[in-house]
């Protein structure tokens, strides 16, 4: 008689073709784009639905299977890399997008696309704002794991300021719903938020119901070059005191330099520091923005600060922004920061990082949502070379050790995930640390839910 596996199990629980085991087709759903070591899956489940997750959370605890939930894979932390013997939890194929204009809400299967959801919203008039680099290609349910943000958050905030609900599977199975449309609801303790950014380690997201404002005002554009990184960085500084733009984003002259090898669009390759802001303020005030972010970059030190006007050609600049992260990729194999610091220690951040790559011989291509003090240090080794692997790992961990002797945090929108574990200790502390492990732990009381990440 031929013995029953617990993956036959597994199977006899979900629909055909949902359960996939042969390596060749699991080899996908092993790494995020960090391509750090990865273990090997016992099976990934394919979910259509949230019976498909619970189905799979209800096993993997009544075996103590380990859990890791992805969408897409575009994570930048490792939280969606594969460890040995686990169940990947794949909620990519859960794509329902539901828009609500009278409520100006949008209810967003895990799986849907962030630039789908934009889409949707934006047929109504209505608008998603958060933005991550990889909005074409990542995933709302990842967004709200890692708590994204992008180039928009400056003014408008980061993923968690527009979820107003949650549907999560938790480590037995059970479906909890948490908030829903309503703007307000202080029902019970404040769970919903409690789940954005927590990685994958307290339950995996199903179904997320978001907040949508009215489409903003074309904008006018800032674009100004600067001799150096801190010069620029003082120019942001001096912004913040005096205007408040929807976008403001910097590229020093490694990133400059990778965009225009990797797509030439005529930008300054001798410059040291660019710098793109946009105001869409209403009416005569987005001018009255642009004059002022102009003047602050004049101040600065500016080699040249202008206004633009057009949209489409302010947009061309943004484009070149959103192609520094491709770019650099294409340099070699990058070890990617996304440090955040005060707004105000923006200049000593930006030399600081500048010294490490001195100090430790390593291309560290810097872009930035300047305007929040978020910097994207990409740290570049060369692929198969040890001793750069040595190099850019310092430099790794000294980029981090720079972001909290300013007074900022390791992570400001990719998650901790396990590149960046060992050091969440340094930022928050014995006491804090603790706190998080007694709530994973009465939620996950076996541990088996994305081991690795933040503990």
């Amino acid at each position: 008689m031929t013995q029953t596996t617990p993956v036959d199990e597994l199977r006899g629980l979900l629909p055909a073709g949902r359960v996939v085991t042969d390596p060749a087709e699991t080899e996908p759903y092993r790494h995020d784009w960090t391509r750090m070591p990865a273990g090997r899956p016992l099976a990934v489940v394919l979910a259509e639905n949230a019976a498909d997750v619970q189905a799979a959370l209800g096993w993997a605890a009544r075996h103590r299977v380990p859990v890791v939930p992805r969408g897409t894979g575009t994570g930048l932390a490792g939280g969606a890399t594969a460890v040995e013997g686990c169940l990947v939890v794949s909620t990519e194929r859960m794509t329902a997008i539901e828009v609500d204009p009278a409520t100006r809400t949008v209810v967003a299967g895990a799986g849907a696309l962030t630039s789908a959801v934009k889409d949707a919203a934006a047929l109504h008039g209505l608008w998603y704002p958060p933005d991550p680099g990889s909005f074409r290609i990542s995933t709302i349910g990842g967004n709200v794991a890692t708590n994204a943000g992008g180039i928009c958050c400056v003014k408008y905030g980061v993923t968690t300021d527009y979820v107003m609900g949650l549907d999560v599977v938790l480590a037995d199975g059970r479906l909890v719903t948490l908030g829903g449309r309503t703007v307000k609801d202080v029902a019970g303790l404040s769970l919903l938020k409690l789940f954005v950014g927590s990685e994958g380690t307290l339950g995996v997201v199903t179904r997320v119901v978001l907040r949508l404002v009215p489409l903003p005002a074309p904008s006018a554009t800032l674009v100004a070059w600067f001799d150096s990184t801190r010069a620029a960085a003082e120019a942001v500084v001096a912004m913040s005191l005096r205007v408040r733009p929807s976008m403001l984003e910097l590229m020093d002259t490694g990133a400059v330099n990778a965009v225009e090898d990797f797509r030439p669009m005529g930008l300054d390759r001798d410059a040291g520091c660019l710098l793109v802001g946009q105001s869409d303020a209403p009416g005569t005030a987005r001018e009255a923005e642009v004059a002022v972010m102009v003047a602050c970059c004049e101040e600065a030190g500016a080699l040249r600060a202008y206004a633009l006007d057009d949209p489409v050609e302010g947009d061309l600049f943004l484009e070149a922004r959103r192609a520094a992260g491709p770019a650099i990729d294409a340099l070699g194999d990058v070890l990617a920061e996304d440090v955040c610091v005060p707004v105000d220690r923006l200049p000593v951040a930006m030399a600081r990082i500048e010294a490490v790559a001195a100090a430790t011989g390593t291309p560290i291509p810097v872009f930035a949502h300047a305007g929040d003090g978020n910097l994207h240090a990409a740290i570049v080794r060369t692929p198969g070379d040890e001793d750069s692997a040595r190099r850019a790992q310092e430099a790794f961990e000294a980029v981090l050790q720079v972001a909290l002797d300013c007074g900022g945090t390791i992570s400001g929108e990719h998650g901790v995930g396990r590149t960046k574990v060992g050091v969440l200790p340094r930022q928050l502390g014995p006491d804090v640390m603790d706190v998080g492990r007694r709530v994973r732990d009465a939620l996950d009381p076996l541990g088996i839910l994305n081991p690795g990440v933040l503990w």
